[in-house]
C-alpha cells in the first residue's frame, strides 16, 4: 500500500504536469530573495479554518446576534412535538410529508386525531428549519468575510501593474516571486472554504445545495492548482473577482430577515448589477481570455495542468450561467411581480403556540411563523 501511495505522488508531482518544458521543482527553491509558493504551504489552511471557524462563532454570538436584536429580529422560540416513537420513525424513515391518507393511518395507530398527527409533523419539519436569527448570523458571518476579503484585495491588488494590464499575469512566468500579501490573501481564501465545507451540515441548505457543494470544492481545487503551479497573479484576480458581489447579496439577506425591504431590494438590485458585471462579464472575457488564450503566446506546448487549471475555471463559468439565469429571473419578477418567494429556502411552516394536547379554537387559529420569506435572496459564492 505505501508503494502505491508512493507511486501515485510521484506521478502526481510529476514535472510535466505542472511546469513548462526545461523547468523543475529544483528552480522554485527560494534564492536570492526570491520566494515562490510550494504545495506543502497548503496543508496550513485546514488548522487556519479552525481558526475562522472560532472567529465566525465568536463574531455571531457577540455581534451578529446583538446587531438582530437591534434590528427588530427575535429569537422565536419553536414548539417541539411530543416524543412519539411510531411518528418519529415514519419522519426518518419514510417521509416529512406524508399524505392525508398516511396522516389517517398513522392518528389510528397513535389513537390521536388526525389534527394532531399534522400539528406533530409540521413543528417537526420546523426543528430542522433555521430560525430567522440563525440565517442572519451565518448571512452576517458571510457579509463580513466578504466584505474583509473585498478591502484586502482592493488593497493587495491597487497598485500591481496586472490589475490594470492582464498580459502582466504572465510577464515572467513561471519564475515569480510569492508577495506576503498573495501569500496571506490565498491562505485566507482557501481556509474560509475548507470552514464552509465544515459547516455544511449545519448551514442553512437551500435548493441549490449541491451547487454549492461544487462550488466550494471547485474553488478549493481551483486556488490549490494555481498555487502549486505559480498561476497566484491570475488567481489574486479571480479570488476578488468573485468576492466583491457576495457580500452585497449577504447584506441584502440581513436586512431581508430584518423585514427592511425598501433597503434589501435596493441592496439586491446592487448585487444583481454587480454579478453581471464581475462573473457574466469581467470573468469570462477578462480571466478566461488570460487563463486560455494568452498562455500560447509564451507556451508552444501547455503542460496539464494548463487544462486542469482553466477546466475548474470553466466549470465556475457554468455555475456562473446557473447563478445568472436564476437571479435573472429573480429580477424579471422583481421588475413585475410585487409579491416574491425565496425559491431556494425551506420555508418555516405555521408555529402553533398551544401544547399537542391542546386544540386550536379554529383552523386557522395558529400563529404565522416568523421564518417564511418573501423575497428571493440567492445564497451565491465567490
Amino acid at each position: 500500500m505505501a508503494h502505491i501511495l508512493k507511486t501515485l505522488n510521484s506521478w502526481f508531482w510529476w514535472e510535466n504536469i505542472w511546469m513548462p518544458v526545461n523547468v523543475s521543482w529544483a528552480h522554485f527553491v527560494d534564492r536570492d530573495g526570491l520566494v515562490f509558493p510550494k504545495p506543502h504551504q497548503l496543508y496550513a489552511t485546514i488548522p487556519y479554518a479552525f481558526v475562522l471557524l472560532f472567529i465566525r462563532f465568536f463574531s455571531e454570538r457577540c455581534i451578529a446576534i446583538p446587531l438582530a436584536k437591534a434590528l427588530g429580529i427575535k429569537n422565536r422560540r419553536r414548539v417541539k412535538p411530543q416524543p412519539n416513537p411510531v411518528l418519529e420513525s415514519y419522519f426518518r424513515e419514510c417521509t416529512k410529508h406524508p399524505s392525508q391518507s398516511e396522516i389517517q393511518g398513522l392518528a389510528k395507530k397513535c389513537n390521536c386525531t388526525v389534527h394532531l398527527v399534522e400539528k406533530w409533523f409540521r413543528r417537526r419539519r420546523n426543528l430542522e428549519i433555521p430560525t430567522v436569527l440563525q440565517k442572519f448570523q451565518e448571512a452576517f458571518w458571510r457579509f463580513s468575510f466578504y466584505l474583509a476579503s473585498s478591502i484586502a484585495g482592493l488593497i493587495f491588488l491597487y497598485d500591481k501593474p496586472w490589475f490594470y494590464d492582464i498580459w502582466q499575469t504572465w510577464v515572467g512566468y513561471p519564475f515569480q516571486t510569492l508577495l506576503p500579501s498573495q501569500y496571506w490573501y490565498y491562505m485566507a481564501e482557501m481556509s474560509f472554504y475548507w470552514s464552509l465545507l465544515f459547516t455544511l451540515g449545519i448551514d442553512n441548505k437551500r435548493k441549490d445545495f449541491l451547487a454549492h457543494v461544487v462550488h466550494h470544492f471547485a474553488a478549493i481545487g481551483l486556488m490549490s492548482s494555481s498555487w502549486c503551479g505559480n498561476y497566484v497573479r491570475i488567481g489574486t484576480l479571480v479570488i476578488f473577482v468573485h468576492d466583491t458581489a457576495d457580500f452585497w447579496l449577504e447584506a441584502a439577506k440581513m436586512f431581508h430577515y430584518a423585514q427592511w425591504e425598501k433597503t434589501c431590494k435596493m441592496l439586491f438590485i446592487i448585487f444583481a448589477i454587480m454579478f453581471f458585471i464581475t462573473r457574466i462579464i469581467l470573468f469570462p472575457f477578462w480571466i478566461l481570455r488570460a487563463t486560455l488564450y494568452q498562455p500560447t503566446y509564451y507556451s508552444t506546448t501547455p503542460v496539464i495542468a494548463y487544462f486542469f487549471f482553466n477546466g475548474q475555471l470553466l466549470i465556475l463559468q457554468g455555475l456562473h450561467l446557473y447563478w445568472g439565469y436564476l437571479i435573472f429571473k429573480i429580477v424579471r419578477r422583481f421588475i413585475f411581480v410585487k409579491e416574491l418567494k425565496d425559491e431556494r429556502s425551506d420555508e418555516e411552516e405555521e408555529e402553533d403556540s398551544v401544547t399537542d394536547n391542546e386544540e386550536e379554537p379554529t383552523k386557522n387559529g395558529n400563529k404565522n411563523g416568523s421564518g417564511s420569506s418573501k423575497h428571493p435572496l440567492l445564497n451565491s459564492s465567490h
